[in-house]
């Protein structure tokens, strides 16, 4: 059977003992796993002890997960046991290393695939290295804060009209992407500042090309216009995002966690939820104005073109 190994860690401020006792009561995992994020009607049952949980959902799948070994404010141990969309066993473990009021935690899994599927252990760690990411991104802030500061809202089908727009094509890192958007858009800003009476208000980011073992996107940040100016930068692109039905799935929150929405999303298109219009590249709707709404109040709206 092919084998594959996944770590991810996060530092959490906050002591050893709090993250341990989130960690061993596995209660706490409907509130920042990033799988029943994606499902919240998804059933899960949890034992009185809190030491053992099972799942059934249409995108989460089947399975149960079982604490079997603890050692008290350094790791937890668990068995996982999936059993849809295939069979399969594995090793999780959490390892705790405290100083003070700071913790680091790693989140690792050992496992394997059916033989048939050897093909997919080279994108395992992507893939599921993804889901720990934003995983522990919630853990550490369902810890410090008491809550998870993000929440989905699912709205369905409707027609988008259609935009032009103009804007800045980049590739770059998956872990870079916040740093680089914002200096994208700060370029956008000050460009439109100088034509304001072609913008419609309207702010996109457009995914080409996810490559999750480059761990690269390709994304062309822009705005809505009415029209396409003579003077456009050398660095700036124009195009159009035509008129299409489209599936939006809302994110409300701060944009750390806007991973949800797009896995969420991605699984929805696997599980034939929707089927997605081939040719035109899903895109993030910046509903609200970061520089003038809290982050908790973000609104982002994710579109995937629809048949």
């Amino acid at each position: 059977m092919p084998a594959f190994h996944v770590s991810r860690n996060i530092i959490i401020e906050a002591s050893p003992e709090k993250v341990f006792s989130t960690l061993n009561n596995l209660s706490t995992w409907v509130n920042w796993s990033p799988w029943l994020i994606m499902e919240p009607e998804a059933n899960v049952t949890i034992a009185d002890d809190n030491k053992y949980y099972e799942w059934e959902g249409s995108r989460v799948g089947a399975g149960s997960m079982k604490i079997t070994g603890e050692e008290e404010n350094s790791s937890v141990d668990y068995d996982l046991n999936f059993l849809k969309p295939w069979k399969s066993e594995a090793k999780v473990r959490f390892m705790i290393d405290g100083k003070g009021d700071q913790t680091k935690v790693t989140w690792s899994m050992d496992s394997s695939l059916p033989w048939y599927m050897f093909w997919m252990v080279g994108m395992m760690d992507s893939w599921i290295g993804m889901d720990y990411e934003r995983g522990l991104g919630m853990l550490k802030e369902y810890v410090e804060e008491g809550e998870i500061k993000s929440k989905l809202e699912w709205k369905g089908e409707s027609q988008f009209p259609g935009t032009k727009y103009i804007g800045i094509k980049t590739t770059c890192g998956m872990d870079e992407i916040g740093e680089v958007m914002m200096g994208d858009f700060g370029k956008i800003e000050a460009f439109m500042k100088e034509h304001e009476d072609i913008a419609t208000g309207n702010a996109y980011s457009i995914y080409h090309k996810w490559d999750m073992k480059k761990q690269q996107t390709i994304y062309t940040g822009c705005v809505g216009v009415n029209q396409v100016p003579d003077d456009l930068p050398a660095d700036f692109v124009s195009g159009e995002i035509p008129a299409t039905k489209i599936y939006t799935l809302r994110h409300i929150g701060k944009y750390d966690h806007l991973g949800n929405a797009w896995s969420t999303m991605m699984s929805m298109g696997r599980n034939k939820e929707f089927k997605q219009k081939r040719g035109i590249h899903p895109w993030e709707y910046y509903v609200t104005n970061p520089q003038e709404t809290a982050e908790s109040d973000h609104i982002t709206d994710v579109c995937f073109a629809v048949k």
